[in-house]
Parts: structure tokens; C-alpha cells; sequence
């Protein structure tokens, strides 16, 4: 499937080449249980007849609210979502909509074409059963993004004082602190995409990579210097998604995250934790 020809959000298509680097089905399927855990808890208002998705094999509840873009307003209207499920693969995969999807606008949202599912090999992991749900609950996320643009809503205070105080509880509480962003380098595009998948994915806590190509100039065999002076880095992240995996499973996660990178970088030095090794 070109990714280009199904309309994806940003977020959505980032999330999606990552998925389908990734040629193990468990790992997929570890990474969908860990977007569940991290999906933000919902006011039990939410949970109403009008919001529960139908034919799902679990419970699905799902809402959106919609604002102006920018920081002063004034922009296009943008959907925000919310939700929640009592099963833990179907939570990865709402957590998944919910990620990919917020942010955009209700055209964006009702361009996305279903078949990402496939391209980023999550329907390998799923029951017919539950790929129906999956294909259910994008569908109703699509129908009440236009329903809110078409009544103007705004974000309400409960839900953005819910946020702030998200927020001002993650301040407080370093260690639990997800890295969200990076600066990055003009001239560097493999440094700027390794950072990009890893923190979009991996979600860490810390995460540092160092450029030491300069070290190893002209290094023979490696096609990211050819390209961009790019051959060698030293990565150290803690990320929760470690949790449970041994060494040498961390280092073929990331591995597999970086996908079309890997065979251009010569050597990449790894320390990976969790965030109970820290």
C-alpha cells in the first residue's frame, strides 16, 4: 500500500511506518497494550449511549470536542478526542485513533483511508471480530469530528482543567515526564528521523543521541555519511516500553523502529533502560 494515496494525518502516518518496520506480530502487539496503559482516564459522562461505538467485541466509548487551531485561536477548527474501552487490545487500538487523529481537522480525519490498518501490519495481530470493531470506531470518531465542527464546540473547562491538572501532575513528577520534542539540526535528516520515530513511538523519558560521524569521516561502506555525513551514533534512552524485555529484545525493537535508517548507519552504540532501572 503507498501511504501517500490514503490520506493520513502526520502523527497517523508516522505511527503507521513505524507499526509496519516492525516484522514481529508480539512486538506489535506488546506496543498496542502499552498505548492502552498510557491513554489518559475519561469522566465517567462520557460513557452514554450516544458515544458507545457499536459492533465491537468490547465496549468502546469515544467523544470529541473541537477548538480554533493556534495559540491565541483564530485558526481552522481542530478535533480533540476522548475515550475509553474495557478491553485492552481494543484501548490500544482507540489509543491509537485518538493519537493519530487529534489535532487535525474534520476534513483531514474523514480523508483517512481504513487500509493504514494494513499497511502498518496491525490487522496480522487482529480477529475478523475485532478488525470489524476497528474499521467501527474510526468510522464513528469520523462522523462525530463533522457532527462537533458542524456545532462549533469548543473544548469544555472540564475537560481542559482535567488536562492542566494532567499536566501540573506530570511536572511535579519527573521521573514520569514523557519527552515530546527535539530541536532538530539542519543538514542532519537521518539524526532528525531516528529522534522523530523514537520519541513519536517509544514515548521515553530521557532519551539523548550523539552524532559521532565526525570521529569516523569517510567510514567505507556506509551510505548515511555518502548521503548526509551520517555513519556513526551513540543513543541512551529510558523509555517504559523496556519493561520486561531483555537486552538484546530492547536493541531489536529499536532497530526495527528505525526501519529504512538502520542500513544507512554504520555503527549504533545502544543503552537502553526502563524506567525502573533509573
Amino acid at each position: 500500500i503507498d501511504i501517500s494515496t490514503i490520506h493520513l494525518t502526520p502523527e497517523l502516518e508516522m505511527m503507521t511506518n513505524a507499526f509496519g518496520s516492525i516484522p514481529d506480530e508480539k512486538t506489535r502487539h506488546k506496543q498496542l497494550l502499552y498505548m492502552a496503559s498510557k491513554l489518559p482516564p475519561v469522566d465517567d459522562s462520557i460513557r452514554i449511549p450516544e458515544n458507545k461505538v457499536p459492533g465491537c467485541l468490547s465496549t468502546v466509548h469515544v467523544d470529541c470536542t473541537v477548538e480554533e487551531s493556534g495559540e491565541e485561536g483564530g485558526g481552522d477548527l481542530v478535533v480533540n478526542y476522548v475515550g475509553d474501552s474495557d478491553g485492552l487490545l481494543t484501548k490500544g487500538l482507540l489509543a491509537l485513533l485518538i493519537r493519530g487523529m487529534s489535532g487535525c481537522t474534520p476534513e483531514q480525519i474523514n480523508a483517512i483511508d481504513p487500509q493504514f490498518i494494513q499497511a502498518a501490519k496491525i490487522s496480522q495481530t487482529l480477529t475478523p471480530g475485532r478488525n470489524n470493531g476497528f474499521l467501527n470506531m474510526l468510522a464513528v470518531m469520523k462522523k462525530k469530528a463533522l457532527e462537533a465542527a458542524e456545532k462549533g464546540e469548543d473544548v469544555t473547562d472540564a475537560i481542559a482543567e482535567e488536562t492542566k491538572a494532567d499536566e501540573d501532575d506530570d511536572d511535579d513528577a519527573p521521573t514520569n515526564n514523557i519527552v515530546t520534542s527535539f530541536d532538530p539540526i539542519e543538514g542532519k535528516p537521518m539524526y532528525n528521523a531516528m529522534l522523530t520515530t523514537l520519541i513519536t513511538v517509544l514515548k521515553p523519558t530521557s532519551i539523548t543521541l550523539v552524532d559521532n560521524s565526525s570521529q569516523h569521516a569517510g567510514h567505507a561502506g556506509s551510505k548515511g555519511w555518502e548521503e548526509s555525513g551520517e555513519s556513526h551514533f551513540a543513543l541512551d534512552i529510558v523509555a517504559e516500553a523496556f519493561e520486561g524485555l531483555s537486552l538484546v529484545k530492547r536493541h531489536q525493537l529499536i532497530y526495527m523502529l528505525l526501519g529504512e535508517v538502520m542500513p544507512k548507519i554504520h555503527a549504533l552504540e545502544i543503552k537502553a533502560k526502563s524506567t525502573t532501572e533509573v
